[in-house]
């Protein structure tokens, strides 16, 4: 036998040795399978944004530089390029003549704009609002045209963009360097949904610009809008700001999201150059290499194993036959020692249940108490009890939902109770007490009928408050048409358990009180008690199926 085993050991040891070896070689070279591919996809991608910010780039300089000493303040200076920029088939957004006008030429400006009838040819501010033109003592930069002429674009021009948080520093930044500027990510036209970018390319009258040809471009038409069949994620980043990026949805909406720690860094990051500017192209691979690299590994070593274990089930028939007759003992033994402890367990529960109705009898049938109320009020708590064993042996002792308490079966006019609150599971023991609580609190409430005429409304409400085992368990009993004045004192019993009994074996305090409207008792415990982690486990043990 000691042989057979070590056969076998051995064979298992070489064919394990074997597939992890193998396994391991085709994981390496899946890794750099995807790798290389990766890399060959991002980089005929970064190639063809970069062709295509550099097609942009060139319609700016090549648009600046048909101007011919312009006449700055024409309001259809972009007429004679319409042709030109279309046949770059740049599909940019809004492109704009946007001129440098003197304090003194505002005036023939806003003439200009009246004629060619746009639709607000008033002189204003970046944000719509009215420019007092008298006010003005230096040069401005003011929208005179626009392409194309939308509804949604004719109100542009007459607005002086140099006070505009994005626009405005790019201007001056295209006019100090003197050729395009690209700006930061902005929503275009004020519409959050496009984002772009604005190219700016000053248009020179000597050694000052008489103004600029601007360009609108969405970032997804920019990087190449991620879809489905790609290998990666796309995301534009600003190495300015290494806290945010942006990122092209399959339909190529762009939204911004914050860089974080525990953010995943990209597979790749390659840099363009865009509007005299570096940007960073963040690449994120959608799958997962690695995880790709383990299944195929995992599937070349659950061959090698399956071979494995087919020869070593050969050599262990034999050890099979042998260990399946101590195995059936071992079960036989294990199942005896379970059924001893179900067993002490069964009369631990029963004595528990006991010692519970005989204090109920006790209690209930004391020296002086009327005889048919005490019987019906014992077959109601006993009855009580008997629903909770039912529960509990539905659910193999292992707790009961706090809802199955409140069943009509269990506590008389369920019906005008309005619970509230999580279907927490509690243990045996508190399901007891709480199943003789809420009787009792049930009973008593329907004597109210005779004293006030009317039922009273019920409102029984729990919460957990923190963590289930280390929170604490409230809950609420408030009974509403019932005063002081009308409401009979509670009997012996009822004050034991709701003061004495019931907060005591759950671990916690109770309080009875009267409000202006109701009569309220509130029960506070900790969720450790409500739970008992040592009553579950214990029975998990018990039910827990027999193993040799």
């Amino acid at each position: 036998m000691v042989r057979l085993g070590f056969i076998v050991g051995l064979i298992a040891l070489i064919g394990v040795l074997l597939s992890g070896a193998a396994a391991w070689r085709v994981h390496q070279q899946e890794l750099a399978i995807d790798g290389i591919a990766l890399a060959r996809a991002v980089d005929v991608n970064a190639s063809l944004v970069q062709d295509r910010l550099t097609e942009r780039e060139l319609l700016a300089r090549v648009a600046s530089g048909l101007f011919r000493a312009p006449a700055t303040v024409k309001a259809n200076m972009l007429q004679p390029l319409r042709s030109a920029i279309y046949a770059f088939k740049t599909d940019f957004v809004v492109a704009a003549w946007i001129a440098r006008l003197k304090p003194n030429e505002l005036e023939a400006a806003q003439r200009e704009l009246k004629n060619e009838s746009f639709s607000n040819p008033v002189i204003r501010d970046f944000d719509d609002r009215p420019l007092d033109l008298k006010a003005v003592d230096k040069p401005v930069n003011v929208v005179m045209d626009i392409e194309p002429r939308r509804p949604d674009t004719i109100n542009i021009p007459g607005r002086v963009l140099d006070r505009h948080s994005i626009v405005g520093p790019t201007l001056e930044k295209a006019k100090a360097e003197g050729k395009p500027v690209a700006s930061d990510p902005m929503p275009l036209l004020g519409s959050k949904d496009r984002i772009g970018i604005v190219l700016a390319a000053p248009v020179l009258d000597g050694a000052e610009p008489a103004g600029f040809v601007t360009f609108s471009y969405e970032i997804g038409s920019l990087m190449l809008s991620n879809d489905d069949l790609s290998l990666f994620a796309v995301a534009l980043r600003d190495p300015r700001e290494a806290g945010r990026e942006l990122i092209a949805s399959d339909q190529g909406v762009v939204s911004e999201r914050a860089i974080s720690e525990e953010h995943p860094p990209p597979s790749i990051v390659r840099t363009v150059t865009f509007g005299g500017r570096d940007w960073s192209l963040a690449y994120y691979a959608k799958n997962n290499a690695t995880q790709r690299a383990q299944q195929t590994a995992a599937i070349v070593a659950a061959i090698g194993l399956a071979i494995t274990g087919i020869v070593c089930g050969l050599f262990g028939y034999v050890a099979y036959n042998n260990l399946r007759l101590s195995r059936e003992i071992e079960v036989r033994i294990g199942f005896e020692r379970r059924l001893t402890a179900v067993i002490d367990e069964l009369n631990h529960r029963v004595k528990n249940i006991l010692a519970v109705i005989q204090s109920i009898i006790t209690r209930t049938l004391r020296h002086g108490s009327d005889i048919d109320v005490a019987r019906e009020l014992l077959i109601g708590r006993i009855h009580a009890m008997s629903n909770v064993v039912t529960l509990l042996s539905e659910s193999q002792w292992q707790g009961v939902q706090l809802r199955g308490l409140f069943e009509s079966r269990s506590i008389p006019h369920a019906d005008r109770i309005a619970v509230n609150g999580p279907d927490i599971t509690v243990s045996a023991r508190a399901a007891q007490s709480l199943s003789l609580l809420f009787f009792e609190l049930a009973s008593h409430s329907d004597e109210g009928l005779s004293l006030v005429g009317k039922h009273p409304h019920i409102v029984a409400h729990w919460e957990v408050n923190g963590e289930e085992n280390g929170g604490t368990f409230h809950f609420r009993w408030e009974e509403f048409n019932t005063s002081q004045a009308t409401r009979r004192p509670d009997s012996d019993f009822g004050l034991i358990l709701l003061d004495r009994v019931a907060p005591e074996a759950l671990g916690g305090t109770a309080k009875r009180y009267f409000t202006d409207v109701s009569y309220v008792y509130e029960l506070t415990a900790p969720m450790a008690t409500v739970i008992d982690i040592t009553e579950r486990d214990r029975t998990d043990q018990i039910t827990a199926p027999v193993r040799p």
